[in-house]
């Protein structure tokens, strides 16, 4: 089976490189060579190689920099994903996309499912919502992933930032107030290829199990690499960013889990399995 990868360099596709079975033939790509925003050059490219699946992992991540860089945000983030589905469906590829919790604004009290009402927050959050829909509009054979809170090897994240800073400082203040799922991509990138096998199609939720605030994820990463550090709980208010940020995105797995007949190890189980196996300081 071929495969093609988009945004090889990063963080997500570098865990599907590794998991991905070996009698596979790969194509890993990012954008100097291929730039999701050129229409014509992803139809040459996936014409040239003619993938049976793509997993596009490309994206403008950087959800306060997207503030400032609106339009890079929605051509990435949101024309990128139109480009390849079209390239997808001329030659009759399967496409796996990613996309964020940040497409909710976070007013919820339980975990959001996939039908829930959409209401971004941020432009990051917009961009994504927008990718989703040019998809579904233009190819039928997809699976949308949300997931959410990513850390993993290859890649800048927040178990790596924590760690640094508590190298550095006796006393670190993290945010008490958002909610999420931190998930490893190791253990996202295995779920998924479960779900590519079954063939499933559609829009899915997919995180390691149980969430958290920042502050409890910051203590559990501490505590894990045996550091000694004071944590201090803060409000979203005092920590002001460019983007807003949903207070509570946790997403509900069930939908994914009845597929994959289990669910993902806790989130606590997967930092220190992270961690043991030598994070990226």
């Amino acid at each position: 089976m071929k495969a093609m990868i988009t945004g090889a360099n990063g963080m997500l596709a570098q865990a599907f490189i590794k998991s991905f079975p070996k009698d596979w033939e790969l194509l890993p790509v990012d954008i100097d060579v291929l730039d999701v925003t050129d229409e014509l050059a992803v139809q040459d490219a996936v014409q040239l190689f003619k993938p049976e699946l793509i997993v596009n992992c490309a994206a403008f991540a950087q959800v306060d920099l997207c503030e400032q860089e609106k339009e890079r945000a929605f051509l990435v983030n949101g024309a990128g994903p139109g480009n390849i589905a079209d390239a997808a469906r001329q030659i009759g590829a399967f496409l796996v996309h990613f996309s964020t919790d940040y497409v909710f604004d976070g007013s919820s009290n339980t975990p959001y499912q996939e039908e829930d009402p959409i209401h971004p927050i941020n432009v990051y959050g917009a961009s994504k919502w927008e990718g989703e829909c040019q998809i579904r509009t233009r190819l039928q054979d997809h699976l949308i992933i949300r997931t959410q809170w990513l850390y993993g090897s290859g890649g800048n994240h927040f178990v790596d930032t924590v760690l640094n800073l508590a190298k550095t400082n006796r006393v670190l203040k993290m945010v008490h107030d958002q909610v999420g799922s931190p998930t490893w991509t190791e253990d996202l990138s295995k779920a998924t290829l479960e779900l590519i096998k079954q063939k499933v199609t559609g829009t899915y939720h997919l995180t390691n199990s149980g969430c958290c605030s920042w502050y409890e994820f910051a203590c559990k990463i501490v505590e894990e690499a045996g550091l000694r550090v004071e944590l201090l709980p803060c409000s979203s208010a005092e920590f002001p960013r460019a983007a807003s940020r949903p207070l509570y995105s946790a997403l509900s797995v069930e939908k994914a889990k009845e597929k994959i007949k289990s669910s993902l190890p806790h989130w606590e189980i997967a930092l220190k399995q992270f961690i043991c196996s030598g994070s990226e300081p």
